[in-house]
This record gives structure tokens, sequence and C-alpha cells, in this order.
């Protein structure tokens, strides 16, 4: 079998932020095609400044970020906003704009291949809006679609939000803190999709979480970052407690997660396909 093509490889990325200390010293590490990879570590240990550096809505102070096929480093403006195109982005708290509709929020996704009056008063093709449409289905909120965003669920919004990242067409998902603000059952959902993304899509998936137990469960590759500093970069069956007390800090106490009631959950590979 041959090797998967690395989407994303990162080498001795440092971020510092003023003279008393660096957010990031000397991080490695790659990202393959399909592959689901999770960043965990306490708070402040620079997960969430890791991710904005690989599109660079951080600007990094040393090192390589190469993200297909280019250093994401040196890029001006004009091929930045390309990667930025291939290179999508799902928050915490969504980022979606409230007041319009579940397929106006996923539209959006295509502002970055858009120009001049396109852009400004977001025309879009009748295929763009199809697509928009489909990937509403494969995400299980088709009949949502011309639902205000602020009517819907926490959870409803972030798949939204992962939506309005697929409709980028990119070839690396960033995720930032996905689940923080959803509940057990609604966290369980937006992890499923997210692994459907990685297993049926072939969409590298790039994921910052604080729930170890999901990042044992979901991920092919974990990476521990402790002030800064890749401390573990392994399998999940290598996270042992050893490796985590070290990341952490503390001793590993196991969270007790709980699965949803069968019938409320949509299952990513039994959606619709149709993904450009």
């Amino acid at each position: 079998m041959s090797e998967k093509t690395k989407v994303l490889e990162i080498k001795n990325l440092s971020k510092s932020y003023n003279s008393k200390g660096k957010a990031l010293h000397d991080v490695c590490l790659s990202v393959e095609q399909g592959q689901f990879v999770t960043v965990i570590g306490s708070s402040g240990a620079g997960k969430s400044t890791l991710l904005r550096c690989v599109n660079r809505l951080i600007d990094p102070t040393d090192g390589v970020i190469s993200f297909d096929g280019k250093n994401v480093v040196k890029l001006g403006k004009r091929e930045l906003r390309q990667v930025r195109r291939r290179a999508s982005m799902v928050f915490q708290h969504y980022n979606l704009v409230y007041r319009s509709t579940a397929i106006e929020n996923v539209l959006q996704g295509r502002l970055g291949y858009k120009t001049g009056l396109a852009s400004l008063f977001g025309i879009y093709t009748e295929e763009e809006k199809q697509q928009a449409f489909d990937i509403l289905g494969q995400v299980g909120l088709a009949e949502f679609a011309y639902r205000r965003c602020d009517q819907l669920s926490g959870g409803q919004k972030q798949r939204v939000g992962i939506a309005r990242a697929l409709v980028q067409d990119p070839l690396l998902i960033l995720a930032d803190e996905p689940i923080a603000s959803l509940d057990p059952k609604a966290s369980r959902d937006i992890m499923e999709h997210l692994r459907w993304v990685a297993d049926s899509l072939g969409i590298a998936c790039l994921v910052n979480l604080h729930q170890v137990d999901y990042a044992i469960e979901f991920s092919d590759r974990i990476i521990g970052l402790k002030q800064g500093a890749v401390v573990f970069d392994g399998t999940p069956d290598e996270l042992d407690a050893e490796a985590i007390a070290n990341i952490y800090g503390t001793s590993y106490v196991k969270e007790h997660v709980t699965a949803p009631v069968e019938e409320e959950l949509l299952i990513p590979n039994t959606l619709v396909t149709g993904v450009a």
C-alpha cells in the first residue's frame, strides 16, 4: 500500500507574543490525507495558537508550515487567500451569522472563491447552491436549510459550521474545540461527523480537544502539547495514564461519556452522498 499524501507538515514552529516566553516552541508534526489528528493539552498549552498559525490567522515567529506543497509562512495575501480556501475552519462558538439561514451560512464558505461584485453581494451559481444543499443533507440538516441559525440548537449550529467548511472543498479541516460548548449527546454527534469527514471524504482533520476520552476514541493520532511544546505524539493505544499525567501535570480520571439514544443519533455513513 502506498504512503498517503502529507497534507500538512510543520517543522520547528515557534510563536512568541512577547519577550517573556513562547506560546509555541519548536513544534513538529504532520497530517496525512484522510487522517484524524487530535491535539490535547491544558488551557494555555498552545492548542488554539497552533491551529491559527496553520492558516495564518496568527503569524508564526519561526518555523515552516507546508500545506499542499506551499510554505504558508512565506505567502503573500493573494496566495494566502488560496490556501485558506483549502484549509477550512470549524470554530468553538460556531462563527455563524445568526440572522441568516443555514443555507446562507453554508454558502459563505464559497466566498473565498469569489472576486469583485460576486463576493460583495454574495452571488452564487446554481451549482454552488446545489452543492450547499447536498452538504446540508449530508450533515442531517436538509429540512433546516431555511431556518435562521439563531433558531438552531448548539449541535445543529456546529453542523452548519461543518457544512460551511466542507463547501470550501478543503484538503484539511481545522477544528478548534468544536465540542467545548456542547452537551455529551451533541458532542458525540459532532465527533461522529468529523470522523466521517476523514473516513468517507478523505479530508484530513486537525482537531483541538479538551476531552481526552473522545480523543482516544476518535483519533488516528494524538498530539500532546504542554507549555507550547510537543510532549506526546502517538496513537490512542500509546496514550497511557503516564503520558496523560505528563501532558496535564495531574493524574488522569476517566470521563463518563454518555452515548446518545440511538434514534436521536445521526449516523454520518447513512447520510446521502454527493460532495464534490
